[in-house]
């Protein structure tokens, strides 16, 4: 955990890093398997309807129903082609926004963001991460406020240049590849 007022960020690269102020107070309660939801904090129905609007202003998208997620939920999925499975949940799927009764974000990041966004307490790793879909899919709490909203937005953002290919992705080797 990072003390209050710390800022994490990725190592310098030709891409634009992800920085994120620690989260403020506890992690909200959430369920350990699916359907994996947040329980508590749960994000304003109109900040959530913020987002949403934000998400659908992302090029090369388009919003359709999740093709993984409960009744409900609304889906960002990439058009075109040439980028690794790593990078989506099902399909082209890089992220859905939860029902309104939960309010939280599936989405998939690079490694380092990754480690980024749960280190600063905005995200935790998806139960069945690995297993059902790439080791670095994440569920992101929902924004209790308007500055939550621009980190969230945030990281969103670079989990849709991880998805468009904007972020290479490692390689066997520990280099990076272009994917």
């Amino acid at each position: 955990m990072l003390p209050k007022g710390t800022t994490m960020q990725s190592a310098p690269s030709n891409n634009p890093p992800m920085q994120l102020p620690r989260r403020e107070g506890s992690r909200p309660r959430t369920t350990p398997t699916n359907p994996h939801e947040q329980l508590e904090q749960n994000a304003p129905e109109a900040l959530q309807n913020a987002l949403w609007e934000r998400m659908t202003s992302l090029p090369a998208t388009e919003g359709r129903h999740s093709g993984i997620a409960p009744p409900g939920s609304r889906a960002l999925w990439m058009q075109g082609e040439g980028r690794s499975p790593m990078a989506f949940m099902v399909g082209r799927e890089f992220v859905h926004l939860h029902p309104r009764y939960d309010g939280s974000l599936h989405l998939v990041l690079d490694p380092e963001s990754c480690e980024i966004a749960k280190s600063a307490g905005w995200a935790e790793r998806h139960p069945l991460a690995g297993q059902a879909g790439p080791s670095t899919t994440v569920m992101v709490y929902g924004p209790r406020d308007q500055a939550e909203l621009d980190v969230v937005w945030q990281i969103i953002r670079q989990s849709h240049r991880f998805a468009s290919g904007q972020i290479p992705l490692p390689d066997d080797d520990g280099d990076e590849a272009t994917g």
